[in-house]
């Protein structure tokens, strides 16, 4: 991206349609409609990745793409906060199952196409390995804590937690997400910093302005708004759709996952064919701990503050997928140089999942 000290139209109008078009959805929705929701949906995605590179280019690594990631899971919680809300305890599997998906989706799908991509432009791809090994470890110590763990406790019959195992896991997870953002950003921030590529002009070029930045910053915060709203004003049409293809009922959690990623992966996608792998890693990571992180002790406010009890226990299946997940992971991620091969693993992973999900 080059950075210029004006911000393009598109940019700016990308996020004011979107918001005129969920005023819009209000009224009755026509296959015409539907169409152009999903047009302005997309144009905010893209429009959050622009300006998500404009913020990360003004702050520096690593704390761009850690206002990414947070900014986006921050819409996440509010999203399956506000559908659990209005879906009462039928919902309770909804946390559990945008979780997975958001894992799943960043460590095969986000992760795997960017190793692939960018591999298969420039040949090979390094990367530091003391910060991605940190990511890691705190990611898979937080999902079988809170995505594998309950199956197996007996003071409530899983896949639930109790009220006081779910308290404890929720502080253990703010703990554990609150402990790597201290360290990514002060005690071992050079861990994540990027080494410089030669053929990258953003590196090199001058930062935008205070004014830009936080032009951009405001407008990344709409950005992000809309696309929540756009795919929540979607999701009846999307729940009759899938209902009459007989998909099953995690599909939800999938798409919702997707939307929310969206922007993220398209800016790490950017930085892999940049051949800054390293802040590629940093945004698909961050964002997986993030997800993890803070949505599961949001839910877990709300099941305690209501009484409703929220399934956490992934079923056999899609526990032997993460765990083959972590597993390839720290194959792939363990020598700091990446091929095309690590990335296939990763889709081919990806892909699996997919399927059976769809064919269980």
């Amino acid at each position: 991206m080059k950075t210029s000290q004006s911000l393009p139209l598109w940019s700016i109008a990308s996020p004011l349609i979107g918001w005129l078009l969920i005023v819009a959805s209000h009224m009755q929705l026509g296959g015409w409609l539907l169409l152009v929701l999903v047009v302005g949906l997309v144009a905010c995605v893209l429009a959050a990745v622009y300006h998500a590179e404009v913020v990360a280019h003004k702050v520096g690594e690593p704390f761009g793409t850690l206002v990414l990631a947070l900014a986006v899971t921050l819409i996440e919680v509010a999203l399956i906060v506000s559908l659990m809300l209005a879906g009462g305890e039928a919902t309770n599997g909804l946390a559990r199952d945008t979780v997975f998906a958001a894992i799943m989706i960043i460590l095969n799908g986000i992760v795997g196409i960017c190793l692939l991509v960018g591999a298969s432009r420039h040949r090979e791809q390094s990367f530091g390995l003391n910060g991605v090994a940190a990511s890691m470890a705190t990611l898979a110590a937080i999902a079988v804590l809170t995505l594998v763990l309950p199956n197996y406790t007996v003071t409530t019959a899983g896949p639930f937690y109790s009220s006081s195992q779910l308290a404890f896991i929720a502080i253990i997870s703010i703990v554990l997400y609150g402990t790597f953002v201290l360290m990514q950003t002060v005690r071992h921030r050079d861990y994540f910093l990027p080494e410089e590529a030669v053929d990258n002009e953003a590196v090199h070029a001058a930062p935008p302005s205070n004014k830009v930045a936080g032009a951009s910053a405001v407008l990344l915060l709409l950005c992000l708004g809309a696309v929540v709203l756009l795919a929540k004003a979607l999701a009846p049409a999307l729940e009759v759709g899938l209902a009459r293809m007989g998909a099953p009922d995690t599909v939800i959690g999938i798409i919702i996952a997707a939307i929310v990623l969206m922007p993220e992966g398209l800016a790490a996608l950017r930085a892999a064919r940049a051949n800054r792998l390293q802040t590629s890693l940093n945004l698909a990571l961050g964002s997986a701990l993030a997800s993890i992180g803070l949505t599961i002790p949001a839910v877990a406010v709300v099941s305690l503050m209501t009484g409703w009890t929220i399934s956490l226990g992934l079923d056999i299946k899609s526990t032997v997928l993460l765990l083959l997940s972590f597993i390839v992971a720290a194959f792939s991620l363990s020598t700091g140089r990446t091929t095309v091969m690590h990335g296939m693993v990763h889709v081919v992973i990806f892909a699996v999942y997919l399927f059976t999900t769809i064919v269980p």
